[in-house]
C-alpha cells in the first residue's frame, strides 16, 4: 500500500488545539549520540532525533509526537529537549523531555530512544490527562534519499494449534517500509491501521498504563530484509522466516519452469546460533517433488537468505514449506506455486462468471490483477464506480469486462430529505458508471426468515432508485439486495410490497456450511442458526427457482455472492481441498439451475479494511481464491477449471445411473458433451468428525478424505476411443473405452469427462 511521501515541514500547525505556538526558550542543549552495530541515533537541541545508517548516511528525522484527547483534540508536540540516561540493562540512550502547546497545562509526552545492532527501539509515554485517546496516537518522520515511495506490509507470524490441525498466520502488526539503494529500513508496529497513517504521520496507537496515562512503542529495523525478517528482530523472535517467489501471486503459466521458491530466515536472539532449515514441496496429489536440509550458522541478527529450484509442473499446484529450527526454537513459513496456462474464453458478457465486490487489493499492482482475472474467465465485476476500489471502469470496459453497483446505506425510515438525498446521490454514481445492473443494497433481510423490514426497503430504497432510473430514461436493470441465504418469508413480503414488478433480476447470496454443494434438503427442514441447514447450496437454488416461476415476469437469477470458506481448523467451513472440489460443483450446479451469473466472494483473503492482515479467527476472512500473501489457493484453479469447461457450455440433464449415489450433470459444448460425475457414498455432510467446538483439525491439502472409491460403468463416445478425465483443478488424465464402455472410479469429489457418450447412464 503505497504511502504519499512530501517533506514534514516544522511548526505546521496539523490538528485541533494546536494552532498556538508555545513560549519556548532557545534550546541549549547539546546533541546527544548513542550508536550500535549499523546504526546511529543522534538527539538535536530541538527535540528530533537523528537516524543514520552503519555508514553514517542520515536516513530519518524523528521529529514530533501527537497525542489524541477526547477533551483537548489531537495535539503535537513543539520541540523538546534531549538527555542521555541509562537503561535498567546498563545501555545508553536518549530521552526527549518534549515541549508542548499552551492549551495543554499538565499535559507531559517523554520520549526514550535506545539502539541495538541495526535497530532502534522508541517509546513515548503521555501522562496527565484522564481523557486520552490512545488508539489516536501517532509520531512524524521525514525520510531522506528515499528511493522509491513508502509502502505498507501487514506482518504475521506461522503457528500450529497443539491440538493438531494444519498451521495458520496470526497477525504480527505491521511495517512502513522506507527503500534506499541497497539498503531498507522498517517502521515495526504491534498495531496501526495505514489508512490513518499519511507523508507526516505514522499511525501508532497506544496502551493506557495508568487512569491518566498510555505509552506508544515502535522499532525501526535498518538493513537488506525482507519485512518478515524485520519483524522477527522488532519482536525479538528467536528466529524469523519468510517465503515469496518473484512470479505475481506465484503463478506461472507452463510447464517445465523453473519456480524459484525464496527464503529467508533471521536470527533475532542475542547470540550466534546453528540454524537448521529444512524445506519441502508437494503437489496436489501429495507427491513430494522436491526438498532439502541446509545447515549454518547465523551471527546475532543475521539473515539468511536461501533459493530453492522446483520446476513447473502441468495445471497443477505445489505446496511448500521452510520451517528453520535451532535448539528448542523454531519457526516456519508457507506459500503456494502454482500453474495454469493461458485459455482464450468465447462467451464475453455471456459469461456466467464473475467476481463479488471489487479486485480491492492491487498486489502487486493493478496490470498483474487484471491479468489474473482474465486468466481466470471473470466477465463480472460486482461493484464498480468512479472512486471505488480496485480496477478502475475505463479499464474494465477496455478488457469486455461487464461491471455492476452494489449501492447500500438506504436511510430507511428517515425524511423525505434523507431518502431523496440517498437516492438522488447514488443513482448519479451508477449512472456515470454506466453499470449494467444496479443492486440496490445488500443483505437487508436480517433477521433471516424473519420476514421484517420488505415494506420499507421497496419504499424507502428500490422504488426510489427505479423511480430515478425511469426519469432519466435509463436501461440499466435493477436487482434487489442481495438476499442472505433463500430468504423466501421476506421475499413473499417483497413481492406483497410491489417490489418483485420493480426488478429485473433476482439476486441472493446461498452461503455453504459443512455441506457438500448438492446438499438440497427442502425447505421446510431448514434449520436456523450459525450451523443451520438453512445455509446450503443446491436446496436455496430450486427454491429461488420455484419463487420465480410462481411470482413470474421472466427474472434473472444472480448469485451476488457465493464462496467456498477455508478458515483454518473449523468444521463449519471448508478444508482446502474440499473448497477447490466444491467451487467447481457450486459453479456447475449454478450452471445445471440456469443462473445467469455467479459472482465469487472474494479474489484474496482477508478484509478491505485491514488489508492483508492474519486474523485466524474471523470467518468472514477466508473467503477468497488465494492466500492473504496472493497465492493461489487449490480454489482458484478449480474456479478456472470450470470458467473453462463451462465457458459456452449448455446444461442438458442431470444425469441417473443405476446406483443412485451415483450423481451427474451433462452439458452440450462445442467439443461435444460433458459430463461431470460424482458420488454421495460418503454423504452430504463435511468435516463429520467434530465436537460442539467449533474447532476441527483439518488435514492438510494434498490429503484426499473420500474413503468410498465406487467404479461406475459409463458408454463412451467411440467404442474404443479415450476419455479424457479432469479433477477439480484441471489436471488431465487419459482412460481407455473398450467395446463403447469405460469403468470409472467416482468418489465425493466430482470429476469432469470429454469422451463419453451424449447418454453416459444409458441402461
Amino acid at each position: 500500500m503505497p504511502v504519499a511521501r512530501r517533506r514534514f515541514i516544522q511548526g505546521t500547525a496539523v490538528a485541533t488545539g494546536a494552532a498556538l505556538l508555545p513560549t519556548v526558550p532557545a534550546y541549549a542543549a547539546d546533541p546527544v549520540t548513542i550508536e550500535a552495530d549499523g546504526i546511529t541515533l543522534v538527539g538535536r537541541s530541538d527535540g528530533s532525533v537523528l537516524v543514520q545508517d552503519g555508514a553514517g548516511a542520515d536516513r530519518v528525522l524523528l521529529s514530533h509526537f501527537m497525542f489524541k484527547d477526547s477533551a483537548l483534540g489531537q495535539q503535537r508536540t513543539f520541540g523538546g529537549t534531549p538527555a542521555r540516561i541509562t537503561l535498567p540493562d546498563g545501555r545508553p540512550a536518549i530521552q526527549v523531555t518534549y515541549t508542548m502547546a499552551s492549551g495543554t497545562p499538565g499535559i507531559t509526552v517523554r520520549g526514550t530512544f535506545d539502539v541495538t545492532a541495526r535497530k532502534a527501539h522508541m517509546k513515548w509515554e503521555v501522562g496527565g490527562s484522564s481523557t486520552l485517546t490512545p488508539a489516536g496516537f501517532m509520531f512524524s518522520r521525514t525520510v531522506y534519499g528515499a528511493s522509491a515511495p513508502e509502502s505498507y506490509e501487514a506482518l504475521t507470524v506461522w503457528e500450529r494449534d497443539a491440538r493438531g490441525g494444519i498451521p495458520y498466520e496470526v497477525n504480527a502488526g505491521g511495517t512502513y517500509v522506507e527503500t534506499w539503494a541497497g539498503s531498507k529500513g522498517f517502521f515495526c508496529l504491534s498495531s496501526t491501521n495505514p489508512a490513518n497513517t499519511n507523508a507526516t504521520w505514522i499511525h501508532s496507537p497506544g496502551v493506557p498504563t495508568g487512569a491518566g496515562t498510555a505509552v506508544t512503542e515502535a522499532d525501526l529495523v535498518l538493513g537488506d530484509l525482507r519485512p518478515r525478517g524485520a519483524g522477527a528482530l522488532a519482536a525479538r523472535r528467536p528466529l524469523g522466516v519468510e517465503v515469496w517467489t518473484d512470479q505475481p501471486f506465484n503463478l506461472y503459466k507452463a510447464a517445465g519452469q523453473t519456480m524459484t521458491l525464496k527464503a529467508q530466515v533471521v536470527n533475532g536472539s542475542a547470540t550466534a546460533r546453528k540454524v537448521t532449515l529444512t524445506w519441502w514441496a508437494r503437489d496436489f496429489g501429495g507427491r513430494k517433488i522436491a526438498g532439502g536440509t541446509l545447515d549454518r550458522s547465523l551471527a546475532a541478527g543475521a539473515a539468511w537468505d536461501a533459493s530453492f529450484p522446483v520446476i513447473s509442473p502441468s495445471q497443477n499446484i505445489v505446496f511448500t514449506g521452510v520451517e528453520a529450527v535451532s535448539g528448542s526454537d523454531s519457526a516456519l513459513a508457507r506459500t503456494n506455486l502454482s500453474v495454469l496456462p493461458e485459455f482464450t474464453y468465447q462467451a464475453g458478457k455471456e459469461s456466467m462468471f464473475g467476481l463479488a465486490n471489487y479486485p480491492w487489493l492491487l498486489k502487486p499492482g493493478k496490470e498483474a490483477v487484471l491479468d489474473l482475472v482474465r486468466t481466470l474467465g471473470i466477465k463480472w465485476i460486482r461493484i464498480a464506480y468512479a472512486g471505488a476500489p480496485g480496477i478502475d471502469i475505463a479499464t474494465l470496459d477496455a478488457n469486455g469486462i461487464g461491471h455492476n453497483v452494489e449501492l447500500s446505506g438506504i436511510p430507511v425510515g428517515g425524511s423525505a430529505e434523507q431518502i431523496a438525498a440517498w437516492a438522488d446521490t447514488n443513482v448519479a454514481k451508477a449512472l456515470a458508471a454506466e453499470a449494467a445492473y444496479f443492486e440496490v443494497s445488500n443483505e437487508v433481510n436480517q433477521p433471516w426468515m424473519s420476514g421484517r423490514g420488505a415494506d420499507a426497503y421497496v419504499r424507502d430504497g428500490l422504488r426510489q432508485v427505479t423511480t430515478r432510473l425511469d426519469a432519466a430514461g435509463s436501461r440499466m436493470k435493477v436487482m434487489n439486495a442481495g438476499l442472505g441465504g433463500m430468504d423466501y418469508v421476506w421475499t413473499k413480503n417483497f413481492h406483497d410490497a410491489g417490489g418483485w414488478d420493480l426488478i429485473d433480476a433476482f439476486a441472493f447470496h446461498p452461503g455453504r456450511g459443512n455441506f457438500t454443494p448438492d446438499f438440497a434438503p427442502p425447505p421446510e427442514e431448514w434449520t436456523q442458526g450459525s450451523a443451520g441447514s438453512y445455509w446450503n447450496f443446491l436446496g436455496s437454488l430450486r427454491k429461488a427457482k420455484e419463487v420465480l416461476q410462481e411470482y413470474g415476469g421472466d427474472k434473472e437469477l444472480w448469485l451476488t455472492e457465493a464462496y467456498a470458506p477455508t478458515r483454518p481448523n473449523a468444521w463449519w467451513s471448508d478444508t482446502y481441498r474440499h473448497a477447490a472440489e466444491n467451487t467447481l460443483l457450486s459453479l456447475a450446479l449454478a450452471k445445471a439451475e440456469g443462473v445467469r451469473a455467479v459472482n465469487w466472494y472474494q479474489l484474496h483473503d482477508s478484509t478491505i479494511h485491514h488489508p492483508q492482515e492474519a486474523d485466524p479467527a474471523n470467518a468472514e476472512y477466508h473467503y477468497g481464491l488465494m492466500n492473504r500473501d496472493t497465492s493461489a489457493k487449490p480454489s482458484l484453479l478449480a474456479f478456472a477449471t470450470a470458467a473453462r469447461v463451462l465457458d459456452e457450455a449448455a446444461f442438458v440433464r442431470h444425469l441417473a445411473f443405476a446406483d443412485k449415489d451415483v450423481k451427474g450433470l451433462l452439458f452440450t459444448t462445442p467439443g461435444g458433451p460433458v459430463s461431470i460425475l460424482w458420488s454421495r457414498k460418503d454423504g452430504y455432510i463435511l468435516n463429520t468428525e467434530h465436537g460442539e467446538d467449533p474447532w476441527f483439525a483439518s488435514p492438510e491439502p494434498w490429503v484426499d478424505t473420500w474413503t468410498t472409491r465406487t467404479p461406475v460403468v459409463a458408454h463412451s463416445g467411440a467404442v474404443d476411443g479415450t476419455v479424457r478425465e479432469l479433477n477439480c483443478i484441471g489436471q488431465e488424465r487419459s482412460l481407455k473405452a473398450s467395446g463403447g464402455k469405460i469403468t470409472l472410479t467416482l468418489d465425493g469429489a466430482p470429476r469432469i469427462y470429454y469422451g463419453l457418450a451424449a447418454n453416459p447412464d444409458w441402461k
